[in-house]
């Protein structure tokens, strides 16, 4: 009989804590950071086009997306979509998402080796992030080692994917602080707002790498220790 194993929080509750964490330090920053304005008054639309214009992607447009730091890059589509509050806001905050999106349009073009074998992930992830945790639960309860571990394999992708993420994520917001900086855009003391506010969002991709390891470790562990007791 499959049941919860209280061992499993071993496994994940570094990453759930984590992430909790991370999330409060991101609508904080975020929170804090969109109530303060840059001297140049440019919104997160107008950040991003002129970063975008300044390094000749020219190609790439920018579309308005609703939610809530819901902004992403979109790589087959060339599309940089950013959320309201950050597509309207000439805010500190908003000046930093909207150049972390532009960064990941900046490492598509320069075809920067982790995003092109991260969005090559991402069928994998899709397939196995929703059937390998069914398919190790048939294989465990049926005794059917084979096939739980074909869970596993499906579940690693993901795992992988959020390692991978790590790399894209700290070099879009590397990519980002220094073009904020070098173009003019921002100026002063607000640098270190933007610091906080993608420092805070980066946090979060760690916390949800350390929770996919950990649930991976979690059905190695399971695994294993059934086919000891054998």
């Amino acid at each position: 009989m499959f049941y919860f194993n209280p061992l499993y929080l071993v496994f994940a509750l570094p990453g759930l804590l984590l992430g909790l964490w991370a999330q409060s330090r991101v609508k904080s920053a975020f929170n804090k950071y969109s109530r303060v304005r840059t001297l140049r008054n440019m919104t997160g639309a107008e950040v991003a086009r002129s970063l975008l214009d300044a390094e000749g992607l020219f190609d790439v447009s920018i579309e308005e997306v609703k939610g809530t730091l819901s902004d992403h890059y979109d790589p087959r589509s060339k599309v940089l979509r950013l959320s309201p509050d950050v597509y309207r806001s000439p805010s500190v905050a908003a000046a930093g998402v909207a150049a972390h999106e532009m960064g990941h349009a900046l490492q598509d073009a320069s075809h920067y080796a982790p995003l092109k074998l991260r969005s090559g992930l991402v069928p994998a992830v899709r397939f196995g992030s929703t059937l390998a945790p069914w398919i190790f639960i048939a294989g465990f309860m049926l005794n059917f080692t084979t096939l739980a571990w074909v869970g596993v394999i499906l579940f690693s992708a993901s795992a992988l994917f959020s390692l991978v993420t790590l790399p894209v994520e700290f070099d879009a917001s590397r990519r980002a602080k220094k073009l904020l900086v070098s173009s003019g855009i921002l100026v002063g003391d607000e640098a270190q707002g933007v610091d906080k506010v993608l420092d805070a969002a980066a946090m979060t991709y760690v916390a949800a790498a350390i929770a996919a390891i950990g649930t991976l470790l979690y059905y190695v562990f399971l695994l294993s220790g059934s086919r000891g007791r054998r």
